[in-house]
C-alpha cells in the first residue's frame, strides 16, 4: 500500500474523516452495536468511490486494492466510538453542537474533493468526451455513501432534502465541466471544488432548501392526523 502525501490526498483524507465520521454518529444515535458503527462509518467514506468504481467498470473497486482510505475510515470510527462510549455527554448539548459545526465544515472540504476526483477518474478512463457521464460520477461520489449510509440506516436520504447537498455537487461538478476548457485543468478543479464548498457553508448556515410541494404546517397537519 503505497501513499503519496499530495494535497489532493490530505483533502481527500479530511472528508474521509468527516464522512466515516457522519456515518457512525448516525449509526450511534440509531443505537447499533460496534459492527453497525463500523459498516456504516466506512460505507459512508468510501461508499461514493465504490459506486464510481462499478460504474466504470474498475474491477475490484479501488479501495480494495488500495484500502487507505478504508483504514483511515476505520480508524476514525474506533476513535469517535471510544470517545462517546467513555464520554456519554459528548452526544448532546454543548459539545454537539461544536462536533457538528466542525463536521459541516469538513464535510464540505470532503464533498467538493470527492466530486472533482470523481470526475477525474472519469476522465482519465478515457471519457473525457461525454460529459454527462463525468458530471454524474463526480456527483455519485461525493454523496453516494451518504446515501448508502441513510439506507442502511432506514431513513430518507439527506441529498434528497437537507440542505441543497446534491446541488451543490451538482453544481460545482458543472463549473468543472464548463472550465475544464476554458483554463488549466488544475485549476478548473480547484474552482469546481471550491464552488462547491462554499455552496455547502452557505447552505448551512442559512438554512437554504429546496421548496417542497406540501407546505411545512400543512405538513405538521398531516402528522397530527
Amino acid at each position: 500500500m503505497k501513499i503519496e502525501f499530495t494535497l489532493l490526498f490530505f483533502v481527500e483524507a479530511i472528508g474521509t474523516i468527516a464522512f466515516a465520521s457522519s456515518g457512525a454518529m448516525v449509526a450511534i444515535k440509531k443505537q447499533l452495536d460496534l459492527l453497525g458503527i463500523i459498516v456504516l462509518g466506512v460505507t459512508t467514506a468510501v461508499g461514493g468511490g465504490m459506486l464510481r468504481d462499478i460504474i466504470l467498470g474498475n474491477f475490484p473497486p479501488a479501495l480494495f486494492k488500495d484500502p487507505i482510505y478504508v483504514f483511515l475510515a476505520f480508524i476514525t470510527v474506533m476513535l469517535l466510538f471510544i470517545l462517546v462510549r467513555k464520554n456519554q455527554k459528548f452526544i448532546s448539548g454543548p459539545w454537539m453542537v461544536t462536533y457538528e459545526k466542525i463536521m459541516n465544515l469538513f464535510d464540505a472540504i470532503g464533498l467538493g474533493a470527492f466530486t472533482v476526483v470523481g470526475m477525474d477518474m472519469a476522465l482519465l478512463s478515457g471519457y473525457k468526451d461525454y460529459q454527462f457521464l463525468t458530471i454524474f460520477l463526480g456527483v455519485i461520489t461525493g454523496v453516494g455513501g451518504g446515501i448508502l449510509r441513510d439506507i442502511l440506516a432506514g431513513q430518507t436520504p439527506h441529498v434528497l432534502k437537507k440542505h441543497v447537498y446534491a446541488c451543490a455537487a451538482i453544481t460545482g461538478a458543472l463549473i468543472y465541466a464548463f472550465l475544464m476548457n476554458c483554463m488549466n485543468e488544475d485549476a478548473a478543479m480547484l474552482t469546481g471544488a471550491f464552488s462547491i464548498v462554499l455552496i455547502r457553508l452557505l447552505a448551512a448556515r442559512f438554512c437554504w432548501n429546496l421548496p417542497t410541494a406540501v407546505k411545512i404546517d400543512e405538513r405538521k397537519e398531516t402528522r397530527h392526523d
